[in-house]
């Protein structure tokens, strides 16, 4: 499902990437836990979600491990943009760290927004052309048994994305 919202003119790439460093915390947390995502490729993360949120393409984005028999997440951070409304700007953080992963591997998975929908193929193609992702299509892992917490977020000039963590049993 694709989500649709209006940023401020005054929201800049540079409210866009103070968001995406929030997220690129997170990232190097879970870097620091459990050996992945790659250093090497946090700052295209980051950058990738400040191109898409400054132009209001961005709908979700999750980070996070996976099981590739079952397409199962083992832990998930799944970022939401966000609008207006009770935006507050918290400290990354803050994630699980006992998670048992074994077998699992790092994983990535992004949807567009229904603007980045409304797009012509070829408009839409040279959004993701300029993007430091390519990005291949794929079905979205599952998050079935486990438990999802929700509370952090990372805001900016009227816009931003809401955090919530999955930890499957």
């Amino acid at each position: 499902m694709t989500g649709s919202y209006t940023r401020s003119a005054s929201f800049t790439i540079t409210d866009a990437r103070y968001i995406g460093g929030k997220i690129g915390a997170d990232l190097r947390v879970l870097h620091n836990y459990f050996g992945a995502p790659a250093l090497s490729s946090i700052d295209n993360y980051v950058e990738e979600v400040a191109l898409l949120l400054r132009d209001g393409y961005l709908d979700t984005v999750d980070y996070g491990f996976r099981d590739p028999g079952s397409n199962a997440w083992k832990l998930r951070l799944r970022y939401k943009a966000t609008l207006g409304g009770q935006l507050t700007d918290g400290r990354p953080g803050s994630l699980p760290d006992s998670t048992e992963l074994a077998g699992c591997r790092f994983y990535s998975y992004l949807t567009y927004s229904s603007a980045f929908s409304d797009l012509s193929s070829s408009e839409q193609a040279g959004v993701k052309g300029n993007l430091p992702i390519s990005r291949t299509t794929g079905d979205a892992p599952t998050a079935l048994a486990g438990t999802s917490a929700a509370g952090h977020s990372y805001a900016r000039n009227g816009a931003g994305v809401a955090r919530d963590v999955y930890v499957a049993f």
